[in-house]
């Protein structure tokens, strides 16, 4: 068993913020979901998992589609997010479990392996994903979405590499595999740790497009405050460093700027795989 508890605490504690963001955050990243639900190769008969379920924006449209869905996640604010919309949409084919992936118990007997953004925060991945294969029926199906690296997203990167020289620098070098959303932005190291766990015909394929970040410069900023590098920055900044961070993120954010809004690359891996 993995211990994903720092990670596990990290969504607790940021759930909130996420909820606040749900509605917003599904329409940014409807291109990528849509392509991602089509992709997974849904039938009427499919029993589905869904890591890192979130405030159920995949659960919905899986749900659509598939005979049951099991919702996972480890965030308690984001999975109520959730549990209401599923109730507002009255559906009877889903479950949602307050659990850790890497951990639930479960019964073989799904036919897929979902997750949007979900899965690149184990301990553990080799593990994780060892464990999550013993929910799956012979010949079931692994499809998840992940980043590539951050020099490939600009919508999420962009404004933190123009204020990264006004956070200290850190005392070792940052781990690119350490949990957290650019984990898997290696293919070559998820080809790697999935045929370790027992999954065979791995398939990794790029996946881009351009997101509608927001309509002005003003609400992307608090977009950004609210979730991603900004948001980190403005946390461990004070004073005159937090406003200059501010400025350089706006002048840099209206660089962008277009008539039809703020519109930045995205650029994802789509991972398929058979148990």
């Amino acid at each position: 068993m993995t211990d994903n508890t720092a990670m596990i605490d990290y969504w607790q504690t940021q759930g909130t913020v996420w909820v606040d963001a749900q509605e917003r955050m599904d329409r940014m990243l409807a291109p990528l979901t849509t392509a991602l639900v089509a992709a997974a190769g849904l039938s009427a008969t499919d029993r589905v998992i869904d890591v890192g379920c979130g405030c159920g924006d995949t659960t919905l449209m899986l749900a659509a589609q598939a005979a049951s869905v099991r919702g996972i996640d480890v965030s308690a604010p984001m999975l109520a997010r959730a549990q209401e919309r599923v109730s507002q949409a009255g559906l009877s084919n889903v479950t949602l479990m307050l659990e850790d992936a890497a951990s639930a118990d479960y019964s073989a007997g799904f036919d897929l392996l979902f997750s949007r953004f979900g899965v690149m925060f184990f301990a553990d991945p080799e593990a994780a994903f060892t464990h999550m294969r013993t929910a799956l029926v012979p010949g079931g199906r692994l499809c998840f979405l992940c980043w590539q690296p951050p020099r490939r997203n600009p919508w999420m990167a962009l404004v933190g590499a123009a204020i990264a020289h006004l956070l200290p620098e850190p005392e070792t070098p940052p781990d690119p595999k350490e949990p957290g959303p650019f984990a898997f932005a290696d293919p070559d190291y998820m080809r790697g740790f999935l045929g370790a766990a027992g999954y065979a015909n791995v398939e990794i394929t790029p996946v881009t497009e351009t997101l509608h970040l927001a309509d002005t410069v003003d609400d992307a900023l608090a977009r950004l405050a609210e979730i991603g590098p900004l948001a980190r920055a403005l946390k461990e900044l004070e004073g005159a460093p937090r406003e200059e961070a501010l400025t350089i993120a706006r002048r840099t954010l209206e660089a962008e700027l277009r008539p039809d809004g703020l519109r930045l690359g995205a650029a994802c891996w789509l991972v398929h795989a058979t148990a």
